[in-house]
């Protein structure tokens, strides 16, 4: 019986096939070098070329500072991936975070889902969030945070306990880690009315900071193009770094939230008034969803808060004359009968420390709308995923005259131009919805420290600027 015979051999076909992959990926690259609508746009050509480059530094770490001296080669507006634009300029921040709602969060937040379930945090759009958030939002009103001060109080109070027992000890202290167990006390005891209980634990690693710390992982794939192959990555990296410590955090926050809904539950049950974070969610969202929520406010509530009061704590170390002068100024407050929390001086600290944090310092990405934007002399088709950076802001030079110094008493008569490149916190309708809740944890925290006088003769482990990658 005859073969049929193959007029082109396997090896040709796949050179072929090998061949036109070629074809079309220098194709592709050249539309987004030179015919892209953003190919105008100054930036790296690798990065107008692929979403890689971008990715590759967000997981590396090092964004914030190869971004920064990018800007400084080739000026405030900058394409850092073939869709997605840098400007560090505080005019931006209007239109694209606050005009009309501003622009839709860009899809790479989509990345914060939690389960599968997006949360008030990882919503795209006003409506979406709108529906989350708007049960929640009395509580994080300065009025409503006011009225449980005294209930905050006892775990600052217990934060300084923590400290003082950790410098007993004649070593280091761990100040991040503490100022964890103080941030997740304050926020649980005050949003869900039944503190976590870290400043109690035994001295050593905070027991949810395997958690945080996942979340905070997250991050680095944030620049990685949403879809599968991504999830794939996601996926694998989870369980590659999984270990019994991640996973029993996880199985401590699924109790804690859990028992937080048993008791949200059954209290609505008793009474139709919603008090805690957990009830207001219930009005709007079964159990499930409701929990997730509590799981990532419990997250953003611990990382920021915690990053920027170590941070805080750090600078007052490292400049004695600043922290005795902190500490006058607190004494005299309080000579004078007045609120020692209203101390000038106290709230400058505080706010050159929120500005040199940094504890969300990359891009914070929204996506142009249906239109397009003008913005200067470039044009962004809608889809075109902008925005703007604390990490850029902050160093305006402009704006903060040396900018990497910490000086609160520049704080105490701000210039406008200062107020509007403050971005710690965002901006707009979608800025941070706890910022009053953080700033009051803050400021408390310090304060309660500064009374106690705990850095008198305290020094840094290791004589240098805090240096963000």
């Amino acid at each position: 019986m005859a073969l049929i015979s193959l007029p082109i051999s396997i090896p040709t076909i796949a050179s072929w096939l090998l061949s036109l992959a070629i074809a079309s990926l220098t194709s592709k690259w050249i539309y987004r070098l030179y015919l892209h609508p953003l190919s105008q746009t100054p930036g790296p050509k690798i990065a107008a070329v692929t979403s890689l480059w971008l990715a590759y530094h967000t997981y590396i770490g090092d964004e914030c500072t190869v971004i920064f001296k990018l800007h400084q080669k080739h000026g405030p507006v900058l394409r850092v991936a073939p869709n997605d634009i840098d400007i560090a300029s505080a005019d931006a921040i209007e239109p694209i975070y606050i005009a009309r709602g501003g622009f839709a969060k860009a899809k790479a937040y989509s990345k914060f889902d939690i389960d599968g379930h997006k949360t008030i945090f990882s919503t795209l759009t006003l409506p979406e969030r709108a529906s989350r958030a708007k049960a929640v939002a009395p509580l994080f009103s300065t009025a409503s945070i006011r009225q449980s001060e005294e209930e905050l109080l006892t775990v600052f109070d217990d934060f300084v306990g923590r400290l003082k027992r950790e410098a007993g000890k004649g070593g280091p202290v761990d100040v991040l880690n503490i100022s964890r167990c103080m941030a997740i006390d304050a926020v649980s005891t005050y949003l869900f009315q039944h503190g976590y209980g870290a400043l109690n634990e035994e001295s050593g690693v905070m027991s949810a900071s395997p958690f945080v710390d996942a979340f905070v992982g997250v991050g680095a794939f944030f620049n990685f193009t949403p879809g599968r192959m991504t999830d794939f990555v996601m996926a694998i990296a989870e369980k590659l770094m999984s270990t019994e410590t991640t996973e029993r955090a996880f199985d401590l926050m699924d109790k804690f939230t859990g028992k937080l809904m048993e008791g949200a539950t059954l209290a609505k049950d008793v009474s139709p008034k919603s008090v805690s974070y957990q009830s207001r969610l219930l009005e709007k969202q079964c159990v499930s969803q409701a929990q997730i929520e509590v799981k990532d406010v419990s997250f953003a509530g611990t990382d920021s808060t915690s990053m920027n009061t170590a941070t805080i704590l750090w600078f007052l170390a490292k400049n004695p004359d600043i922290y005795n002068r902190l500490y006058e100024e607190v004494q005299s407050t309080v000579a004078k009968g007045e609120d020692p929390a209203s101390c000038g001086y106290l709230r400058g600290t505080v706010r050159e420390g929120l500005r040199l944090s940094w504890a969300n310092p990359i891009r914070l990405p929204r996506e142009v709308p249906t239109g397009g934007w003008k913005y200067q002399k470039y044009y962004f088709p809608a889809g075109t995923s902008v925005g703007v950076s604390s990490f850029q802001l902050h160093q305006d030079e402009d704006a903060f005259p040396e900018p990497l110094r910490f000086m609160p008493e520049r704080w105490l008569q701000p210039t406008n131009e200062m107020l509007n490149h403050f971005f710690a916190f965002g901006k707009g309708s979608r800025g941070c919805i706890a910022q009053n809740l953080g700033t009051l944890e803050v400021t408390m925290a310090i304060l309660k420290v500064v009374e106690a006088d705990l850095l008198r003769g305290s020094s840094i482990v290791g004589d240098r600027y805090i240096r963000l990658l």
